[in-house]
């Protein structure tokens, strides 16, 4: 069918290899492109006796778009599938534009120097991509990701409108450590540490990190305390779901996580702001991340599940009604899959379904789109399929 380059190598990267090598009719080659060459060729040794799709690998700097330009060039993929960080998604978008190659990510940009993601600058690129007739596919992980395309879904069959959302992000995992991060730290923590906030009536209304709490009896995980964040989907959904009136994301939190974060916090720890040690300039994030243990290294260690999805209330034929669309994904099980936790499973078996999407020309249209803005139903039929299943709930307790 075609071939996909793959930047990135962490956790999420290594989901999606594993199943884009699972999906070798549809993936007839990957390239694995990293800062660092030696993880991609370990990955490459693991996988290639195992698929039919071609391997190959290859060293990248994505803070640079002239090296970018130049490995898509030679390898001509007919997808650039971005799993990087959400510093380098301008550059990797600049690098696609250049070539005329589709892109898809799972995260939105955010600029080194502020916690600050939204999707302006993304958005930005719409005329220039349509311009290029090529397709920039944002947001094709869980949240954002699953979450807009069980909204899309929502939409087209359960509802005529929908006026509110709540997101339940619930990680019921446990990896033993007093202290540690399910996904890269220095993104974790800062989403963490800064203001939540939630969209209601076409305006964003902020809080306190932290400041509203909620319980929630979770299906396959059990009771668990919540608070809301800012996330990025709100502000896409927001405008493409008809009727919105409310949407709003909470997700799980430990004790024990929320002290240490506190303790960390108290001390200047999680600070982006650099300082001058020993004569050299370090960021207290960055430094952080280095002494945690690796997010990829918890995967033999967490047991437990985690519980995604969306609450939906809106109308239809009338009358109010109400949904629960979720997912639930065993940490063990996917350890005994793809060797790493739920947390990068639930990223990366979405990020390969975008890709195939794109590539397969099942979802097709030129410009920089937000994933609900496309039909629901080949990537709903897909998380079945690859190992995603989603469930349903027409009675949900709802979050107040």
């Amino acid at each position: 069918m075609g071939k996909c380059m793959i930047i990135g190598c962490g956790g999420v990267a290594s989901v999606a290899i594993h199943k884009c090598c699972q999906n070798s009719d549809v993936f007839e080659g990957i390239m694995i492109a990293s800062r660092t060459k030696s993880k991609c060729d370990a990955l490459k040794e693991k996988l290639q006796p195992t698929t039919k799709t071609v391997i190959e690998t290859a060293q990248v700097n994505a803070d640079n778009v002239e090296e970018l330009i130049a490995l898509i060039e030679s390898y001509k993929p007919d997808v650039v599938l971005n799993l990087a960080l959400p510093y380098q998604d301008l550059t990797i978008m600049d690098a696609c534009l250049a070539t005329k190659t589709h892109y898809v990510d799972t995260a939105n940009y955010e600029p080194l120097d502020t916690a600050k993601f939204e999707y302006k600058w993304q958005w930005a690129y719409r005329e220039k991509f349509e311009k290029a007739g090529i397709t920039a596919l944002l947001g094709s992980g869980f949240d954002p990701g699953v979450t807009g395309v069980f909204s899309a879904y929502a939409m087209k069959h359960e509802f005529d409108e929908i006026n509110y959302i709540d997101i339940l992000d619930c990680n019921g995992g446990d990896h033993g450590y007093p202290f540690a991060t399910n996904f890269n730290p220095e993104i974790n923590i800062r989403e963490v540490s800064a203001k939540g906030s939630y969209i209601e009536d076409g305006k964003w209304v902020e809080t306190e990190p932290m400041e509203i709490k909620r319980v929630y009896n979770f299906k396959g995980v059990g009771e668990k305390d919540m608070y809301l964040l800012h996330h990025e989907e709100l502000e896409s959904l927001a405008l493409n779901i008809k009727g919105i009136k409310r949407i709003r994301f909470f997700m799980t939190f430990g004790q024990s996580y929320l002290t240490h974060l506190k303790c960390l916090e108290n001390v200047g720890m999680t600070s982006i702001e650099p300082i001058m040690y020993e004569g050299k300039e370090i960021v207290p994030l960055q430094f952080l991340k280095a002494v945690l243990p690796d997010p990829a290294s918890l995967g033999p260690r967490t047991v437990g599940k985690t519980n995604i999805g969306c609450i939906f209330r809106g109308k239809k034929d009338g009358k109010d009604k109400n949904y629960y669309l979720y997912n639930i994904c065993d940490h063990q099980e996917c350890y005994k899959e793809v060797g790493s936790q739920a947390i990068s499973y639930t990223t990366g078996v979405p990020a390969m379904i975008g890709a195939m999407m794109i590539m397969t020309g099942t979802w097709k249209k030129a410009g920089v789109y937000n994933i609900e803005e496309f039909d629901p139903d080949p990537f709903m039929e897909a998380l079945n399929k690859w190992g995603l299943p989603w469930e349903e709930d027409f009675d949900p307790v709802l979050v107040d």
